[in-house]
């Protein structure tokens, strides 16, 4: 019993450990040496920079702005503003005002960029985290750097871009229009997608990504969390970030370090400074500062490669890496040895097949049934709090929670079928049938995901557990744990970081993975009797946390319900309607759509979503407000030719923040500009060829509060355009008399919300 016990407590201290190493610990005060990074510093700017949503074109973005060019100014540093119209691949168009800085260095070498955005997500949204930690993260890292007096080799350029949260438009203004761009041999961006945990390093490169990860374990940062799963998944997915800019417009590398935990403070009004976990911050400036130092002397224009590594970080030994090539050599070396353990354990009857074919078996079900669980899992919880799909991104705030619990659940599953086959010298005829799935495993992802081809490290190390079970009949228990020791400070991160990162609907991911580690740890639990009982134990824990996740489970002050309002008048007809995207209404929007909405209004097939495709769920009739209508006026139309040359303005008679034009797909534009910006046509003379939704664009406001729009067209088309006009005000204006939302509730992020909008069709016969 003394033996088990310390098992376990040697098993959750490594597990502890996994994820301990992860942050730091510390803080740095106030009072932390002038040449070093201090997130107490860091905040005295990031409470001034967070005190209200700073989007494009607000009042306090301008406000923001100003304060982070005094900021840089007081480092010495002479700074500039690059503005322009610009549109990027989002369908966005504005004029975004980089700031700019640099440093010079002692070489004419290749530059180092730092990197962070300084505008908020909407009107609610006050950019914390997101990403107001990158800023501060630049501010205080320089000037800490700046204290020691160095000239680096590199030239050190600053950009704390604008717009990235409209489409990476300050990005692309400075990658393609900005000289200094040519210069930039890396990229250090930082950035935020919750306000809390670990910050992970992710890559953005064209090429192979050996010299970067060679480089980045070179500088030695403190707390590495980064692996080559998290930089093959990235690849696959939609989520850019200004560095994807550079990476495809100025095939430029970079490094992205982000955090995403806490998911549920992402672009919403709780992204706030008290939010911004205090940890994190210090990881950020832990990255920084020995990444500024050994990058602004390293050699930028070498980092190109056509080779790829696979890495990953573990406790004691940060950043391990190994090449891509070593894939197949690894993967026959731990078959071969598998199958040699199989003949020689066999030839010393102590490995049996009918056992192994027991254990296999069994294995397989706890992963299925794990595996089911956990992919029914969110639609479970779904079908239980309906209130759940108001929270876009799919993590709630209690989500944490659920992880334990699907973890716990898994756990115990793989106990209870275990003690059905249990004897007490079978441990080794039950390790085969797991090692044989990883490297089942290990094989599909080399092929599909050879990012994680890491995953082969805890595989060697269960073969070494095999042999010596098959060695000896009674181990030291004692080595048995610490050769589980790689699969769970190795694994066990991400059992977390699936879920926390794309959702609860990943749950599948954590159960499967509790099972995969467990059937490693049969060298320390395949010896433990009374398997049942330790599943009772642990289905009592379940269904403890899951208790604990209902009873966290309702939307309150601290846990407030996402949720949205429009008002939409259509000029066209003349009617007017509130809409809102939320699946299940409540007080507030009550209010407004009634307990009997309609569901089939015209409104609800057009699309001013998000990335979720999310489309207007709810309408009703609504009084028509005087609202002004837009100022429409065609001060050109000449036929040349075969084609029709227009110029159109249009301004509206009212404060809007967006307008967006609209043309059905049918209409063809030979040529297009807007405000002076001249669209870029495809290799068939045409603009706009591939919209989305009959999307031409989307403008936001910043200077200009009018659109200038030059256009041509086919001479005989009959041409029409949809003009959208929204502004971010319900709540403050007059004709409405909108109240606040009660505390227990915020705006809904992603969605255009609290917005008056106005549609009106413009024919140009």
């Amino acid at each position: 019993m003394f033996k088990k016990a310390i098992s376990i407590i040697l098993i959750i201290a490594a597990i502890y450990w996994s994820f301990s190493a992860l942050l730091p610990s510390k803080i740095s005060t106030i009072d932390a040496p002038d040449n070093s990074f201090s997130t107490q510093r860091a905040l005295i700017h990031l409470k001034e920079i967070s005190k209200k949503p700073h989007y494009v074109g607000s009042p306090d973005h301008e406000r923001v702005r100003n304060y982070l060019v005094t900021a840089l100014e007081n480092l010495g540093l002479e700074t500039e503003i690059q503005e322009g119209y610009i549109l990027t691949d989002w369908g966005t168009i504005t004029k975004p005002k980089n700031i700019l800085a640099r440093i010079k260095g002692s070489d004419n070498s290749k530059a180092l960029l730092l990197l962070s955005h300084y505008d908020s997500k909407s009107h609610t949204s006050l950019g914390a985290s997101d990403a107001g930690s990158g800023v501060v993260t630049i501010i205080e890292g320089l000037r800490a750097y700046l204290h020691e007096n160095r000239t680096p080799k590199n030239d050190l350029i600053i950009l704390f871009s604008d717009a990235e949260e409209l489409g990476l438009n300050g990005a692309s203004l400075f990658v393609n229009k900005h000289p200094w761009a040519k210069d930039i041999g890396l990229v250090l961006n930082f950035e935020a997608r919750g306000s809390g945990g670990p910050s992970y390093m992710l890559m953005e490169t064209n090429g192979g990504n050996k010299e970067l990860i060679s480089n980045f374990i070179a500088a030695n940062p403190e707390y590495p969390v980064a692996n080559s799963l998290a930089y093959s998944v990235y690849k696959k997915l939609p989520n850019d970030t200004d560095l994807t800019r550079f990476r495809e417009d100025g095939n430029i590398d970079g490094f992205n370090f982000a955090f995403i935990d806490d998911h549920f403070d992402y672009h919403t009004a709780l992204d706030s400074y008290e939010r911004l976990d205090r940890n994190t911050l210090e990881h950020q400036g832990s990255y920084l500062m020995p990444l500024l130092n050994y990058f602004s002397d390293a050699d930028l224009s070498n980092l190109n490669s056509n080779e790829d590594n696979i890495y990953f970080n573990v406790p004691l030994f940060k950043t391990i890496s190994y090449p891509f090539s070593w894939i197949t050599p690894m993967l026959i070396l731990a078959f071969l040895i598998f199958i040699g353990l199989i003949f020689y354990g066999l030839s010393k009857r102590t490995l049996h097949a009918k056992e192994m074919g027991k254990g296999t078996l069994m294995f397989l079900a706890a992963l299925i049934t794990n595996g089911i669980i956990g992919f029914y899992g969110w639609k479970f919880l779904l079908t239980i709090y309906p209130d759940y799909t108001e929270i876009l991104h799919g993590f709630t705030y209690n989500g944490h929670t659920y992880i334990w619990m699907f973890s716990v659940l898994s756990l115990g599953i793989c106990f209870w079928l275990y003690h059905k086959i249990y004897k007490p010298e079978n441990t080794a005829s039950l390790l085969v049938g797991p090692i044989f799935i990883w490297i089942i495993i290990c094989v599909l992802v080399a092929f599909e995901l050879p990012g994680a081809s890491f995953f082969i490290i805890p595989v060697f190390f269960g073969l070494i557990s095999l042999f010596v079970l098959v060695r000896q009949k009674q181990p030291n228990f004692l080595l048995m744990v610490l050769l589980t020791f790689p699969v769970l400070t190795i694994m066990s991160p991400f059992i977390k970081m699936f879920p926390v990162g794309l959702g609860l609907k990943l749950l599948l991911a954590s159960s499967v993975l509790v099972t995969l580690i467990f059937g490693l740890l049969l060298t320390v639990f395949g010896s433990f009797r009374h398997k049942n009982r330790w599943s009772y134990v642990l289905f009592l824990i379940t269904i403890s946390v899951f208790i604990s996740a209902h009873l966290n489970s309702s939307f309150n002050d601290e846990h407030p319900k996402p949720n949205s309002l429009v008002y939409y008048f259509d000029t066209d007809i003349n009617e007017a309607v509130w809409a809102t995207y939320d699946n299940i209404l409540d007080p507030w929007t009550e209010a407004y759509l009634t307990k009997t909405p309609d569901t089939d209004h015209a409104i609800s097939q057009t699309t001013f979503g998000s990335k979720y495709n999310t489309r207007f769920n709810f309408s009703k009739k609504a009084h028509i407000k005087p609202i002004n209508k837009p100022y429409v006026d065609v001060q050109k139309d000449t036929i040349i030719g075969e084609d029709r040359h227009l110029k159109l303005f249009i301004s509206p008679q009212r404060h809007v923040h967006r307008m967006d034009i609209y043309a059905d797909s049918s209409n063809v534009f030979t040529s297009f500009n807007v405000n002076g910006l001249e669209i870029e046509k495809n290799q068939d003379g045409i603009v706009f060829s591939n919209r989305d939704f009959n999307r031409l664009f989307e403008y936001y406001v910043v200077d200009e509060k009018f659109l200038v729009l030059n256009f041509t067209v086919p001479k005989n088309q009959k041409t029409s355009l949809t003009y959208y006009e929204s502004s971010f005000d319900i709540l403050n204006n007059e004709l409405f008399r909108v109240p606040e939302r009660p505390k227990n509730m915020i705006p809904k992020p992603f969605v255009l919300n609290d917005a008056v909008m106005l549609k009106k069709t413009i024919v140009l016969d």
